[in-house]
């Protein structure tokens, strides 16, 4: 039997992070540094600021650098309470890339390299990228990847094309996937670099218009025409990219998770409002069947997804690998958060495809949830094959 009675130093934390969002971060969301690709670096900056001087900067960040070191359950609970605001997880420090890239610094990188990239990236001074996606196909099948990485003395020489890279125009740094072979050309496999983004040879090729835009810097696509780097800057081992990449994935699907609940309570709350002050054929909107079995949709989403949530947290927390639990709850989560926010936009009517309110904002950015972070059809195929395996 899983325990969810939370500590009285998580209930305190949570409290205060509510808080913070309510009154310091959710006056910002119509700050114009709002821009079409993404919040500005300068709108990051100040909001981290306010962030560390209320200490709490990077929750899941590692307490030698700075971070608060919370596990899994933990993080649930302030990443919801973050995710509130559109801006909430931008201020703690705990959007992606930057969150997932944390935790697979933390795990996988040497001391140096976690010196050099992670502690500035855990103090909110600087933001990274993740490179894996290609647009020739390597994304839910990480096999097609074309990018490659060949030898060429202590160092290698990488050339290849990614696109839907989150946060490269202005990030400081990348972690990149790339096929590795030796110097016979035999393959090894993928393995992760880490480099600068101002390395010579990586080319910023057009920052790509999306949905969504809740992420700095927005998704790009880069270029690398022989890009050297050093063999001391691969991360984690040669040729086992793939697998240090599940470090990073798999608990990186419940973080989405964890923030896109915090996002959705917040386009039901707003919804409530409405439907308790606004009259329709002499009654409140609640009141009519209609609108008031939404709500009540919408209230048994909200609670099953943070139940499922919480349950693959408690397994991860408890040393397990839990692909399979975290793959169906990034499945129904996305699913199921989605269509809260599709209610709530419903029951504000015309108001809430403006932007008056929150809804329309948070509408388009959860949408990306179902695709990035590997699409439902693709969770379900491999929960569908462990299903015939026997898993």
């Amino acid at each position: 039997m899983i325990d969810f009675g939370l500590p009285d130093d998580l209930v305190e934390l949570r409290d205060r992070v509510t808080k913070f969002i309510h009154e310091e971060i959710m006056p910002y969301e119509a700050d114009p540094r709002q821009e079409y690709h993404g919040p500005t670096e300068e709108l990051r900056l100040e909001l981290v600021a306010k962030s560390r001087a209320a200490g709490l900067l990077s929750p899941h960040g590692p307490v030698e650098f700075g971070g608060l070191g919370l596990n899994h359950v933990g993080m649930a609970v302030v990443f919801e309470a973050a995710g509130y605001s559109t801006l909430g997880p931008l201020a703690l420090n705990i959007q992606a890339p930057d969150e997932g890239n944390t935790n697979l610094l933390h795990q996988v990188a040497t001391q140096e390299q976690k010196e050099r990239w992670l502690a500035p990236m855990v103090r909110g001074e600087i933001r990274s990228v993740f490179s894996m996606t290609e647009p020739d196909g390597a994304g839910s099948d990480p096999s097609l990847m074309r990018t490659e990485a060949r030898p060429d003395g202590d160092d290698y020489i990488i050339n290849g094309r990614k696109w839907l890279i989150t946060g490269m125009f202005g990030a400081s740094y990348q972690i990149l996937m790339a096929r590795t072979f030796d110097k016979d050309g035999k393959d090894l496999g993928a393995t992760m670099f880490m480099m600068d983004n101002d390395t010579p040879g990586i080319e910023l090729v057009r920052v790509l218009n999306t949905i969504d835009s809740n992420s700095p810097g927005g998704h790009s696509e880069v270029l690398y025409t022989d890009v050297r780097v050093p063999a001391s800057q691969v991360l984690g081992q040669v040729g086992q990219g793939f697998r240090n990449a599940q470090v990073r994935l798999t608990p990186a699907r419940m973080t989405h998770c964890m923030r896109w609940l915090g996002a959705a309570v917040r386009a039901h709350d707003i919804a409530v409002a409405y439907a308790k002050q606004r009259q329709a054929f002499g009654k409140t909107l609640g009141e009519h069947e209609g609108v008031g079995f939404m709500l009540a949709d919408n209230e048994t989403d909200l609670h099953f997804c943070r139940i499922a949530i919480w349950q693959a947290c408690w397994l991860l927390d408890q040393g397990e690998q839990a692909r399979n639990e975290t793959s169906m709850c990034k499945v129904r989560c996305s699913e199921a958060l989605s269509n809260v926010v599709d209610r709530s936009l419903q029951i504000l009517g015309g108001r809430g495809i403006t932007d008056d309110t929150v809804v329309e904002r948070i509408y388009r950015d959860i949408r990306a949830f179902r695709i990035y972070d590997g699409p439902s059809e693709v969770h379900r195929w491999a929960l569908a094959r462990n299903i015939m395996k026997g898993n």
